[in-house]
């Protein structure tokens, strides 16, 4: 699907575009370049945030999307989604930092979330963050997420998700109704 919005043109990534979205999401979240966005797990987490095994995971993935943000040609955001059942799974959300605080997260949500109910006929939308990211959970309920209290533990040990630099990292289970 290529749809095109003002300046931004939201369409499915392709095994092409792999390396570009690894790139997108590091620099949104790990090492000192996150530092200039406010989304940065740089503190909590070290190492990697995913690589390219895992994008073309998501990409190829049956009931899965990838959705690529483009302006002016080059990859700005992207976000998965995943169809499961009554309800969509939203994830590997990422905002180029330099374009973080410019309002584009709130419609590339706002998308994905049109999208999923379109596609899909889902009626939410669900995630999981970090729950000491209060912060990032603020902005997610500014959106009409709720917090659930359901919990699912840090993958410890499995430097996929990264290299935590604490001992109190969970999972928090987010949902949005898509009515």
């Amino acid at each position: 699907m290529d749809t095109t919005t003002g300046r931004l043109t939201y369409r499915d990534a392709t095994d092409a575009d792999v390396d570009a979205i690894v790139a997108l999401i590091e620099s949104a979240y790990r090492g000192d370049a996150s530092r200039a966005g406010w989304t940065t797990e740089a503190d909590i987490l070290q190492g990697r945030r995913t690589d390219p095994q895992g994008v073309r995971e998501v990409v190829q993935a049956p009931d899965s999307r990838l959705l690529t943000v483009e302006r002016d040609e080059r990859i700005v955001a992207c976000c998965q989604l995943e169809h499961r059942g009554a309800h969509a799974y939203f994830g590997m959300f990422a905002v180029s930092p330099a374009l973080q605080g410019e309002g584009l997260g709130k419609t590339v949500i706002s998308e994905a979330e049109r999208q999923a109910r379109e596609s899909w006929g889902v009626t939410e939308m669900h995630m999981t963050v970090i729950s000491v990211r209060e912060d990032l959970i603020a902005w997610y309920e500014r959106r009409g997420y709720r917090r659930t209290g359901e919990m699912t533990p840090f993958p410890y040990g499995d430097e996929r998700f990264g290299v935590p630099q604490r001992d109190d990292l969970r999972f928090e289970l987010l949902v949005k109704p898509l009515a």
